[in-house]
């Protein structure tokens, strides 16, 4: 079993320890049309929203399930806002990204620290347990890790654990999703997915 918690520590600290490798290099190409500054300001978002959906009023759990999640905001996640909040994350660190992150990290780590494993965490696509919302902000910091890494070009190997949990979740997606078999297949060298083949 992975704990979650730990992988989402974890994640954070090495999504913060290519951040701390950018330097002067903000305003490179980052993901598509984000600049490096607008990939890590999405990247920070993972950290934001914990912080902000644990200070929702409690209410009813409506997403069972770190999957779930990631099935409901399918469609949100393709909108052109998505692009947008990301570059307004990028000019929310300011003039010292790294720092920013740190007090970030630290402030929120000590959040899920304090709060159990069924703390209500309320989103925009319905109500999860702290435990089940985890495992989607790891997934998100070691897929945009990795983004960073390629566009640094230093090499992407995020900790074990958040690996295990990021991958974990893809699965159950895949399952969830009918690609189980297509997957499988592509995963085991029978054939490959088909162009532009994608889960969120």
């Amino acid at each position: 079993m992975v704990d979650e918690r730990v992988a989402y520590a974890e994640a954070a600290g090495w999504f913060r320890s290519l951040v701390d490798v950018v330097e002067g290099r903000w305003d490179e190409p980052g993901l598509g049309e984000w600049s490096v500054r607008d990939l890590v300001g999405h990247g920070s978002r993972s950290l934001v929203t914990v912080e902000t959906y644990l200070d929702a009023e409690p209410g009813e759990v409506t997403l069972p399930g770190a999957a779930s999640y990631l099935g409901a905001i399918r469609g949100p996640a393709s909108d052109p806002g998505v692009a947008e909040r990301g570059r307004a994350a990028g000019r929310a660190m300011g003039e010292d990204p790294a720092a920013f992150l740190a007090e970030l990290d630290a402030r929120v780590q000590a959040k899920v620290a304090a709060a159990p494993d069924d703390a209500f965490v309320g989103t925009p696509f319905g109500g999860m347990r702290l435990l089940d919302y985890l495992p989607t902000r790891t997934f998100e910091l070691v897929v945009h890790g990795a983004d960073l890494a390629a566009a640094l070009a230093v090499p992407a190997d995020p900790p074990a654990t958040s690996l295990r949990s990021a991958l974990r979740l893809v699965a159950e997606v895949v399952a969830d999703g009918g690609h189980g078999p297509d997957v499988l297949l592509a995963l085991t060298g029978r054939r490959g997915l088909p162009a532009g083949f994608s889960l969120v």
